[in-house]
């Protein structure tokens, strides 16, 4: 049961770690903790994805920065109740992990598979240079009764096909995991600089 619900999210990135390991929560006696990787796109810019890294995974008070590893996991999500309601917060769950000297151009640094349903209607735009885009919330099932709920974005021709999408319908979708920087206000006058996660498709199927 376990192996297949975890085959319904699969994640592979390499990148550099940048920053310190961040407490988040315990279970079962056992710690967990964020910390941030930098990941190179083709272009110039990269993406700082949080990682959730168990303690019996790797030392959390030793500095890694620095050091380029390539980690296995999910793409996961949790409410975060903040500020009078829930905010989803992403991060990849940390399964295996291995360090390594150097990245080949041959090795992709960033691919994941989600499995899962359409949990809410799509939203198809245009931008203003008329460039189609479409918003998709895929639920993920996990062992336990839980999901995971995974925003994405797919572009062009698969942005129309992701538009067609009904609330419950089952789809596979294969892409990278992104970072994005919005400004969110906080009060009157006040706004705050956040990171917001989404996965860029790049290839999915509707199966009926």
């Amino acid at each position: 049961m376990t192996d297949k619900v975890i085959e319904n999210n699969q994640v592979s990135i390499i990148g550099t770690i940048v920053g310190a390991f961040s407490f988040s929560h315990e279970v079962f006696g056992e710690g967990f903790y964020i910390v941030d990787v930098e990941v190179a796109r083709l272009s110039d810019s990269a993406d700082i994805i949080p990682l959730m890294v168990s303690e019996r995974l790797m030392d959390v008070k030793q500095n890694y920065e620095g050091r380029t590893i390539l980690v296995t996991g999910q793409f996961r999500s949790y409410n975060r109740h903040e500020e009078k309601k829930n905010r989803l917060v992403l991060s990849v769950f940390v399964r295996e992990i291995e360090y390594i000297e150097e990245v080949t151009d041959a090795q992709k640094t960033n691919q994941i598979f989600l499995d899962g349903y359409i949990c809410k209607t799509p939203v198809y735009r245009k931008t203003p240079l008329g460039r189609e885009i479409a918003d998709l919330l895929l639920a993920v099932n996990r062992p336990y009764g839980k999901s995971d709920y995974i925003p994405c974005i797919c572009w062009g021709r698969n942005a129309r096909f992701a538009s067609t999408f009904e609330v419950g319908g089952r789809t596979q979708i294969w892409g990278r995991i992104q970072s994005r920087e919005y400004m969110k206000k906080i009060g009157e006058e006040q706004m705050e600089k956040r990171i917001a996660y989404e996965v860029s498709v790049s290839k999915l199927e509707y199966i009926e």
